[in-house]
C-alpha cells in the first residue's frame, strides 16, 4: 500500500479523536465552571459554618480557646464518634432562657426591614432616573453610584458622626437658615442607625433595579398612555410588576447585610442600641463566651437562609406552573 493511501485511511481516525477529545475538553470545562461556585461555597460557607456550629456545642471554659473542643480527633476515629455522646444543647437552651437574645434578633429584623423600605423609597427613583437618562450618560452615573466603595467603609460612617452630632454640619446649616431654634439629637438614635445603613447600602438596592429598568421596554408604557391609562396607573401596572425581579433582589442585598449589622449601629446608635451584630460582639470579645455566641450566629444565619431558600422554592414552583 502506498503511502498516500497510508495517509488517507489514518485522517477519517485523526479526525475522529481530535472530535472526541474537543467534545471531552468542552465538557470538563463546563462541568468545571459548574463545581468552582460549589468548591467556593464548600470551603467559605460550609466549612466556616461546621466549625462554629462544633463551637456552639462545647462549654466554656478558661482556656485558649476559651472553649471545650468537642468532636475532635485527638483519640482518633473512635473517639470522635465517643463525643457524640457529650454533646449537649445547652448554649441554644439558654437564649430561649434570657430575653436579651430574643430582643436583639426581633430589634435587628424590624431595624433591618424598616431600613429596607427606606431605601427601596429612595433607591427606585435614582435606578428609574438613570434608566430613562440618555444612554451617553448611564456609564457615568453607574459610576456616581459605585463612587462611594473607593472609600472605607469605616471612613464614610465616620463621617456621619461629624455630620449629625449636635453640633455637625446638618445642626449648623439649619440653625443658620432658622428651620430649628436648637440642635437636634440625632446621633446615638434609631434615628441615625436608618440614616447610615440607607446610605452605606443604597447601591446594593439602585445596582439591580437599574439591571431591570433598563432592560424594559418602554414602548408598553407609551402604548398604556394612548390607551388613557393615568402615568401612576401605568406605574404600578406595568413599570413596577416589571421591575420585581430587582426589588426582590435588591431588597435581599440589603436587609440580610442589615440584620447582622455592627459598625453602623456602635458607632451612630451609641451603647444603648440593642441589634445582634453587638450582642455577639460582646459575647465573642467582653465576655468571651465563644460557645454562646456561636449558637447565636448559628440561630441569625439560620434566620435569614431558611426564608430565602422556602422563596427560591415558591419561584421556582411558580416558573413551572407558568411553563
Amino acid at each position: 500500500m502506498s503511502n498516500a493511501a497510508v495517509t488517507a485511511a489514518s485522517t477519517p481516525a485523526t479526525n475522529a479523536d481530535k472530535s472526541i477529545l474537543a467534545r471531552l475538553g468542552a465538557a470538563f470545562v463546563g462541568r468545571l465552571v459548574i463545581i468552582i461556585p460549589y468548591v467556593w461555597l464548600l470551603f467559605f460557607f460550609l466549612v466556616p459554618f461546621i466549625i462554629v456550629f462544633k463551637i456552639s456545642l462545647s462549654q466554656t471554659a478558661i482556656a485558649m480557646p476559651p472553649y471545650t473542643p468537642v468532636l475532635g480527633f485527638k483519640d482518633g476515629i473512635s473517639g470522635f464518634f465517643a463525643g457524640f455522646g457529650a454533646l449537649n444543647f445547652d448554649n441554644y437552651a439558654w437564649l430561649t432562657q434570657d430575653a436579651l437574645y430574643f430582643n436583639a434578633y426581633v430589634t435587628s429584623v424590624i431595624v433591618a426591614a424598616i431600613s429596607t423600605v427606606l431605601t427601596l423609597i429612595v433607591g427606585y427613583p435614582i435606578a428609574y432616573g438613570m434608566a430613562r437618562a440618555p444612554a451617553t450618560i448611564r456609564p457615568t452615573l453607574l459610576m456616581l453610584v459605585i463612587l462611594p466603595f473607593w472609600t472605607s467603609f469605616l471612613i464614610r460612617v465616620y463621617a456621619w458622626i461629624g455630620i449629625l452630632k449636635p453640633e455637625g454640619l446638618l445642626n449648623q446649616l439649619l440653625l443658620a437658615t432658622g428651620v430649628i431654634s436648637e440642635p437636634l439629637i440625632i446621633l446615638n438614635t434609631y434615628t441615625a442607625i436608618f440614616i447610615g445603613i440607607v446610605y452605606s447600602y443604597l447601591p446594593f438596592m439602585v445596582l439591580p433595579l437599574y439591571s431591570s429598568l433598563e432592560k424594559m421596554d418602554y414602548s408598553l408604557i407609551e402604548a398604556a398612555k394612548d390607551l388613557g391609562c393615568p402615568p401612576t396607573s401605568a406605574f404600578w401596572k406595568i413599570t413596577f410588576p416589571l421591575s420585581l425581579p430587582g426589588v426582590i433582589a435588591g431588597c435581599l442585598l440589603v436587609f440580610i447585610p442589615a440584620v447582622g449589622e455592627f459598625v453602623i449601629p456602635d458607632l451612630l446608635g451609641g451603647s444603648q442600641t440593642l441589634m445582634i451584630g453587638k450582642t455577639l460582639w460582646n459575647e465573642f470579645f467582653a465576655n468571651r463566651d465563644w460557645p454562646v455566641s456561636s449558637a447565636v450566629a448559628v440561630i441569625l444565619l439560620l434566620l435569614l437562609t431558611v426564608p430565602i431558600m422556602l422563596f427560591q422554592q415558591a419561584q421556582a414552583r411558580a416558573q413551572e406552573q407558568d411553563k
